[in-house]
């Protein structure tokens, strides 16, 4: 019901609605923004969801795309105004604006809204996961892509997106899936990564997330070499994903359901969330002994 939707799922249906619409129709941004004399840069921007559209111009433009069915119109005036009630929060302030990703803030505003995250990392554990020693030891890894500023603003971000999941474990399930390696890999020295590992164990043991880890022994590609996060929200799901070259935010439901899927066939292969326990808890021993040893021979 439209009556129920917040502005960021309202301003995503009508979004996806004139998509959807203009693809079907088969024709090009550029069309759309030479018929309805706007810049194509406008349409754009709508399909993206970076700006909301105004209940004069949706009528207009829905016209022009064939949807003339008054319920259906009825319903994205009214999603269009709820779109437009949208508060400025806390991503959009130029500080984080000029650092994040537009996808990326995509990712943040999605994460408010979802009922169901489905993680899987192949490097480092997930963002919203670090802590701040951990998260602040990988961003200096990007020292000569990003200043000083830019790593503590993302660092920062990432903190704030934190405390905003954690806080929903009552009405959000994080399902976490990571590659061996991620618990492997001492980001930040062993001390770091131990606090981390503790952090993380607490978070499974509290049940505010369900861990497991796909095993170097089990032979099942997840994706082509990424990380990605797929969010279920009440307009359907939501695919980002990341290489080391960029970031996504892809809508497709096709493609998001291709993910579901592949998850949830490794979900079911790996080591579930006891023997994952199990290998987390033996990799803080192990670095515990490693800070010890490094105290003793100082």
């Amino acid at each position: 019901m439209t009556e129920g939707d917040s502005p960021t799922i309202a301003r995503r249906r009508v979004r996806l609605a004139l998509r959807e619409a203009r693809e079907s129709a088969g024709l090009t941004q550029n069309q759309v923004a030479e018929e309805m004399e706007w810049s194509t840069s406008k349409v754009i921007r709508i399909e993206n969801g970076d700006v909301s559209i105004s209940a004069n111009d949706l009528r207009s433009v829905l016209t022009f795309l064939g949807i003339r069915d008054k319920s259906t119109v009825a319903d994205l005036l009214a999603a269009t105004r709820i779109a437009r009630t949208r508060q400025r929060a806390w991503y959009l302030a130029d500080e984080f604006h000029t650092t994040l990703t537009g996808d990326m803030r995509k990712l943040i505003e999605y994460e408010v809204e979802a009922t169901e995250i489905r993680s899987y990392s192949i490097y480092f554990i997930p963002g919203p996961l670090q802590t701040r020693d951990y998260a602040t030891a990988l961003m200096s890894r990007f020292e000569e892509e990003l200043s000083e500023e830019q790593r503590t603003r993302r660092v920062d971000a990432r903190m704030r997106r934190r405390e905003a999941l954690l806080s929903r474990a009552d009405s959000l399930q994080i399902m976490v899936m990571v590659d061996e390696s991620v618990l492997r890999r001492t980001i930040g020295g062993p001390a770091v990564f131990a606090d981390q590992l503790r952090d993380l164990r607490k978070n499974v043991q509290d049940g505010t997330i369900r861990i497991r880890m796909v095993p170097f022994s089990l032979d099942a590609s997840v994706t082509n070499n990424a990380s990605f996060d797929l969010l279920t929200m009440s307009g359907g799901e939501a695919l980002y994903r990341e290489t080391g070259l960029g970031d996504e935010m892809v809508e497709d439901q096709a493609t998001a359901a291709k993910h579901h899927a592949r998850y949830s066939r490794v979900w079911g292969e790996a080591a579930d969330e006891e023997d994952t326990i199990q290998f987390i808890e033996a990799q803080i021993k192990e670095l515990e002994r490693a800070v010890t040893d490094g105290s003793r021979r100082q």
